[in-house]
């Protein structure tokens, strides 16, 4: 390869990825400017978690449900800003061709679904970092920086099964009807994967249905951070959540491939 061409090749790159930035940019603003998304978002976990586990937990045992939750709600916050994040927006765009118009900019083809995926990352972040600092501060959780650094990894990076399961109902949902479906989808998931109460509280019957759910999944290895799961191999943890992650994102594309 001439020195050209490479020169052509990293400047192609560059280019590349100033466009993914300015996607990125441009649909954090937009989000920014979308209260009933972001309110929601970043406050209902930190409030189910002040309330449930420092306020109601009580004097005994407080500090064991105030790490418990410390992880599950950290999912649940993980689960909404993935879910909601690309399956609203993108429904949204579909109806009015936005999306139509996004794919005929002079961008990469993916910038789009990178700029949705790392805005819910960003998000999920800033969501584990509120729960921490209320854990410390109000509940007594004291965990090791690598404890926190792990946790903090676990919970971000579990957001992307829910990114592609938005994707995939935000590529067949319309505008009124994609907020509903994801609620439908989002609450029940997260009460029957043990999110908002051991699981060992609910009836048997629902309790073993619970590794139906990602959400199960990605709260086990929160948890296991925590030395609180139920004991699963983590490898079949990942493989549940990376198969849900390629199949909804595959069957999306597909469908929006079709329809874009």
């Amino acid at each position: 390869m001439s020195a050209r061409t490479r020169i052509g090749a990293s400047a192609g790159r560059a280019r590349g990825v100033r466009a993914v930035a300015q996607t990125v940019r441009c649909e954090l603003l937009r989000l920014l400017r979308e209260p009933m998304y972001v309110l929601p978002t970043l406050l209902f976990p930190a409030a189910f978690y002040a309330m449930f586990g420092l306020v109601l937990g009580g004097n005994r045992g407080s500090a064991e449900a105030a790490r418990y939750l410390l992880a599950t709600y950290g999912v649940f916050g993980a689960m909404g800003a993935g879910l909601f994040g690309c399956s609203v927006t993108l429904a949204i765009d579909r109806e009015r061709g936005f999306f139509a118009l996004q794919r005929a900019l002079p961008a990469p083809g993916g910038a789009w679904l990178v700029a949705r995926a790392a805005i819910a990352l960003l998000f999920s972040l800033i969501i584990v970092l509120e729960l921490a600092a209320l854990a410390t501060a109000f509940g007594g959780v004291s965990l090791a920086p690598a404890q926190w650094v792990q946790l903090w990894t676990v919970t971000v990076f579990g957001a992307l099964p829910f990114c592609a399961i938005g994707l995939l109902l935000g590529s067949v949902a319309s505008a009124n009807a994609a907020p509903a479906w994801a609620n439908v989808l989002f609450l029940p998931m997260a009460f029957l994967s043990g999110l908002w109460l051991p699981l060992s509280m609910l009836p048997d019957a629902l309790a073993q249905l619970a590794p139906l759910w990602p959400a199960y999944h990605h709260g086990q290895l929160a948890l296991a951070v925590l030395g609180a799961d139920a004991g699963g191999a983590a490898g079949v943890h990942v493989a549940v959540l990376t198969t849900t992650t390629v199949v909804c994102a595959g069957l999306a594309l597909r469908r929006l491939a079709r329809v874009g």
